[in-house]
């Protein structure tokens, strides 16, 4: 397992990155947009795991700014940690049969969202390509909210 990020949302993207990079001196390493889910993210690294952060894609801080308005009450305003795996089924399995609901679990093959029992949401994501869907993951529901 390889810790990837760290996502929390901005309600103000500029303030945010203010605060993270002209303060605080993390260093913004990746954007994306979004038009259709109307979203940028932007990838922030500390200045000496900038190489890492960008040939890895890791260790990051991932600010999620929703470009129409809401509001981020229940603690939605920090978003996730997010791991790396080797087989995301096999993780997934080994969390059932330790008693951890699988939130949203990896029918893609890809990713899977779990909770702490804090209620902190944790994104699981397939190590390279997306595995072959399979059973009995492509068939289950999601439970709760991630």
């Amino acid at each position: 397992m390889k810790f990837l990020h760290t996502m929390i949302r901005a309600t103000h993207l500029d303030d945010t990155l203010d605060f993270f990079c002209n303060k605080l001196g993390l260093v913004e390493v990746n954007r994306y947009d979004s038009e259709a889910g109307r979203f940028t993210l932007v990838f922030l690294a500390a200045p000496q795991d900038v190489e890492r952060a960008r040939d890895e894609q890791a260790p990051l801080v991932e600010i999620t700014h929703n470009w129409d308005p809401e509001s981020y009450d229940g603690g939605r305003n920090f978003g996730h940690l997010a791991y790396r795996v080797d087989d995301i089924y096999a993780t997934c399995a080994h969390l059932v049969d330790n008693g951890v609901t699988i939130n949203r679990p990896p029918r893609d093959g890809r990713m899977a969202f779990i909770r702490s029992p804090d209620g902190i949401s944790i994104e699981l994501l397939q190590s390279g390509e997306a595995l072959p869907a399979a059973e009995p993951w492509v068939s289950m529901e999601n439970t709760g909210a991630w």
